[in-house]
């Protein structure tokens, strides 16, 4: 077995192949840029060597950088992870001559698989079904116009070196095209050194469903079931799932079929995955191969026991897979969120900053028998960057079911502290409580279908309302009781804490009686309905866990005058707790509006300015693009909401912008 290993990435996926190389007693060797020399991955690691500055092209997938590291410290293999060279033949390449094992599939099967040309015509050639779509290299715009009207709209131009989402766009029409063709070149430059792209046909309301494949040099290939990835965003995955709540035993005994035949098609080796889009009728169609390891590869391991990364790195030392077709079973069910470091009440738009506060829910087994793992590459303190993905952390949980996984993910996410930055847990946790994802009927159009005007958040059941005003009341009385031994040493005599109360939550009013005892409290509402509410939260604790009526309750908690700011289940609520006659006044109070900003065109998160499409004093259309703004490696086009006129332009190219800053005026 290796002695020590490099991790040819970083973040999250760094530090999860340093556990793994940790428990096989393998040391580690991590790289970083200048952006990353107090991050996780470097201070987990045995060794670390700096190779750059803070851009991925001139750190992370420079090719001769990673070389030199590897010689320095004399590392026997590399771990590519995801994204970056993992899927880089030149790489590959690169290693084998140097006599460095690569973990991963050999340089001829990266070639064939990792190029999505190439892919989608040898799959085609083994008989595979494959979308429609024109796999030859397109040279300009107006060649991907004229093919995407041959194809037929919808279509969706992707990166043929692509992944994440990065390089990819779908367009419905000849603008769209035009201008997808050339934001896609520049991503797909940016991020993979390698702009070439192709068209295909965009199947609408598709299903995405991966197969996870795990093959040895011994000829043995074997498929550990299926993740459900349709839950997405800019093509890019936010929640998956292993198993399907779509798929049959027929199915997916086909799919996996089809995949390790695929993979043995080119003799692959190491875990690959290969993905699909499904229709209602279960009919599959082969989109691509990952010739590398998966983001969402956590729920497979949850499910099946088996560690994915352990068997990549024995794999690569020349052993046999210790499992057959017939060992692999599906042990309940897992879910995967996403948290990235981006605004859901902004479009997703990328958030940098400092973590002033990360305090995932603790790892292991669950009350409730269930188990939480959170994979993360960040720490409380640190510093989220502009240069790299914005995905910090990947939240999973197990359960026996997948009615008691969503159950144990709404409370992981709740209990998710994480501060200083704009995140995306509250839309994580809408999710869990959307009536279409429980269901399980999804597809990958279910964000734009269930939030066509953006995500404005959450409204709360009256159930859940009920619950919550009841906890809020206890926690007020409770911090009104410190208050008060704290003035009465002050005065001469003691306030008294009264029992009646009026909390008013999301434009709802609940007037309520406070009955305490040693163990807790009793609130009574107005119409007799009682809830038994107990805690041991502290006045000043940012995260409260109480139960009411025997069931959890989690709440993060700020403190507002005369209430609190509380989040749960994907709301931002303001919980005022007041007397009776508090109440009564605060309705005489005037609500301040907010600032009028419709004559600017603000910059929604910070980023470069790429592009300013237009002058001063021109008129422009309702959709018509006003700047380009590049941030996390994706290209971000600002559009008119209305007709009017250029006043001033504030931005020029090349200027970074910071968050709501002006980028141009109208009249």
């Amino acid at each position: 077995m290796f002695k020590k290993i490099l991790i040819a990435n970083r973040g999250e996926i760094a530090c999860r192949v340093i556990k793994s190389a940790q428990k096989m007693g393998i040391k580690t060797v991590a790289v970083y840029s200048d952006a990353d020399a107090q991050a996780l991955h470097v201070q987990m690691a045995d060794e670390a060597v700096h190779i750059g500055p803070a851009p991925a092209n001139q750190s992370y997938i420079v090719i001769d950088k990673i070389m030199d590291a590897i010689r320095q410290t004399g590392a026997e293999a590399v771990h590519p992870g995801y994204g970056f060279l993992s899927e880089n033949m030149k790489f590959a390449e690169a290693l084998e001559k140097e006599g460095v094992v690569f973990i991963g599939p050999p340089s001829g099967a990266i070639e064939k698989m990792g190029d999505k040309i190439t892919s989608k015509k040898l799959a085609k050639e083994a008989g595979v079904s494959t979308v429609p779509g024109y796999m030859g290299l397109i040279g300009d715009a107006d060649e991907a116009v004229k093919i995407s009207r041959e194809v037929g709209y919808p279509v969706m131009l992707k990166a043929s070196a692509g992944g994440g989402g990065k390089g990819m766009r779908i367009a419905w029409n000849d603008e769209e095209a035009r201008e997808g063709f050339q934001s896609s070149k520049n991503e797909a430059a940016n991020s993979f050194g390698d702009d070439r792209i192709f068209i295909e046909k965009f199947v609408t309301q598709p299903r995405h469903i991966e197969i996870q494949v795990l093959a040895d040099k011994h000829g043995n290939c074997v498929y550990l079931n299926e993740r459900e990835c349709s839950i997405q965003r800019r093509n890019q995955k936010v929640i998956e799932e292993a198993p399907s709540p779509f798929l049959d035993e027929a199915t997916r005994k086909a799919m996996g079929e089809q995949s390790v035949a695929l993979a043995k098609a080119v003799n692959y080796t190491s875990a690959g995955t290969v993905e699909f889009i499904v229709d209602g009728d279960r009919n599959f169609y082969f989109l691509e191969m990952n010739t590398r390891l998966q983001v969402e590869h956590p729920v497979t391991e949850l499910i099946t026991g088996i560690d994915l990364v352990e068997q990549m790195i024995r794999v690569a030392d020349g052993e046999k897979l210790p499992m057959k077709q017939s060992d692999i079973g599906i042990n309940g069910w897992a879910i995967e969120s996403r948290l990235y470091a981006e605004d859901p009440y902004r479009g997703f738009l990328p958030s940098i900053g400092r973590l002033t506060r990360y305090r995932p829910p603790v790892e292991g087994k669950t009350q409730a028998g269930g188990i939480v793992r959170n994979d993360t590459g960040v720490y409380e303190g640190g510093e989220i960057s502009m240069f790299y993905d914005p995905m910090i952390a990947k939240l999973c949980t197990w359960a026996p079911t997948r009615a008691e996984a969503i159950e144990e993910m709404r409370l992981a996410l709740d209990t998710f502290e994480v501060e200083g930055i704009g995140h995306n847990l509250p839309f994580c946790a809408a999710v869990m409580d959307h009536e279409r994802f429980e269901s399980g009927n999804i597809t990958t159009a279910f964000i734009e279908e269930e939030y066509p005007e953006g995500f404005e958040g959450v409204t709360l059941s009256d159930d859940i309302l009920c619950r919550v005003a009841a906890a809020t009341a206890a926690m007020e009385r409770v911090a009104e009781i410190r208050r008060t031994k704290i003035s009465g040493t002050l005065g001469n005599h003691e306030r008294k804490v009264g029992k009646d109360w009026v909390v008013s939550l999301q434009d709802q009013d609940f007037k309520l009686v406070i009955q305490a005892d040693k163990q807790g409290s009793t609130v009574v509402f107005e119409d007799g309905t009682e809830m038994r509410i107990e805690s041991d939260w502290t006045p000043g604790d940012p995260l409260a866990k109480l139960t009411v009526d025997g069931a959890p309750l989690v709440l993060k908690v700020g403190k507002i005058p005369m209430g609190f700011r509380i989040r749960l289940r994907g709301a931002d609520l303001k919980v005022h707790v007041r007397t009776p006659r508090q109440a009564e006044l605060a309705q005489l109070m005037p609500v301040k509006l907010p600032p009028d900003t419709s004559k600017f065109l603000l910059c929604p998160m910070p980023g470069l300015v790429v592009k300013i499409n237009v002058s001063e004093g021109d008129e422009v259309q309702d959709g018509q693009a006003l700047a380009t703004v590049e941030a996390m490696k994706m290209e971000n086009i600002l559009r008119a909401e209305r007709k009017g006129r250029v006043k001033s332009i504030k931005a020029e190219a090349g200027a970074s912008l910071a968050v709501d800053e002006i980028i141009l005026e109208f009249e």
